[in-house]
């Protein structure tokens, strides 16, 4: 057996005026719930350090910069990594991220049991749209304060076992899951803050919000026999609610722990990553069943071609 005892982290909402040194407190408190608890790794969500900002549109460089983040660790988040390495825990959280280049990232880190940061990831699948849209209930403004990320979908050996991450809308393409898949992921680390209601169709409420996002998930557990911790930033920010429904996912798709509320909470749960190896060697066994010569369009190919 090899067992990670993994905190799900879900974080409350974070209102604007809201300062990072108020949101680190909130994240220390639940770092020490899970050391009672005996966590080995604490996953927050996607944006833990900020409310979750693209639903505003300035033109304002000083007011966009304002929501990015320079440096990881830098003085507000020290303490994280502090606790973090006192308590040999891992953790992982997403934050808003500047490059010295300038380029804007949405970004995922991962750290070891030491608080040094092991992994990094940037957000592949923006979802959204780069300009105001006057069309909207409300803005979903991620291409435009971001680009896409550059770093792929890597997995790391770390923590006993092959470790990934995604971010959010990237939960609803099979591509990411497969292409950690076929790097031996056993665990994938996902933050999310998806808004409760479709602003292009807003009939479709919290209920089906968490609906598809249970069903993408559980999905890419299965399909690809590996554990799946799916963590939200949940509640209303600034009257804009998101939904919760945290959930952990074993590699046989089924959910074994979940969140039941929409504010700051966590469920812990053991992951045995020797789960993972039963569906690896059988039905998903890669390499003895996938037929590559069939799928070129998934690569040389976006948008849909139709037949003549």
């Amino acid at each position: 057996m090899r067992v990670l005892n993994v905190a799900a982290a879900q974080m409350g909402p974070i209102q604007k005026a809201e300062s990072r040194e108020e949101v680190v407190e909130r994240m220390l408190a639940m770092m020490r719930e899970a050391r009672a608890q005996g966590a080995d790794l604490i996953v927050y969500p996607e944006l833990t350090l900020t409310t979750f900002f693209p639903r505003y549109y300035t033109t304002d460089k000083a007011e966009i910069e304002q929501w990015f983040e320079r440096d990881m660790p830098n003085e507000p988040t020290r303490p994280l990594f502090d606790l973090a390495r006192d308590a040999r825990m891992a953790m992982s959280f997403g934050y808003a991220e500047l490059t010295p280049e300038g380029r804007r990232f949405n970004t995922s880190i991962l750290t070891d049991k030491t608080g040094a940061i092991v992994g990094k990831y940037r957000k592949v699948h923006l979802p959204g749209h780069s300009d105001y849209d006057t069309e909207r209930s409300h803005q979903h403004l991620e291409k435009y304060y971001f680009e896409p990320g550059d770093l792929g979908f890597p997995v790391w050996r770390t923590l006993g076992g092959i470790l990934g991450m995604c971010i959010c809308n990237d939960r609803r393409w099979p591509e990411t899951y497969r292409m950690m898949g076929l790097q031996g992921v056993e665990m994938i680390l996902l933050g999310y803050n998806t808004p409760s209601v479709n602003a292009q169709k807003n009939a479709e409420g919290p209920s089906k919000r968490i609906f598809h996002s249970n069903l993408v998930v559980q999905a890419g557990a299965y399909q690809n026999s590996t554990w799946v911790v799916s963590v939200a930033k949940a509640g209303v920010e600034d009257g804009h609610p998101l939904i919760g429904g945290t959930v952990i996912v074993n590699p046989d798709g089924e959910i074994v722990a979940a969140t039941e509320g929409e504010g700051d909470e966590m469920v812990v749960h053991a992951c045995d990553l020797d789960d993972t190896a039963f569906g690896k060697k059988t039905i998903f066994d890669f390499a003895r069943h996938r037929r590559i010569e069939h799928y070129g369009l998934i690569t040389s190919q976006t948008g849909v071609v139709l037949p003549p």
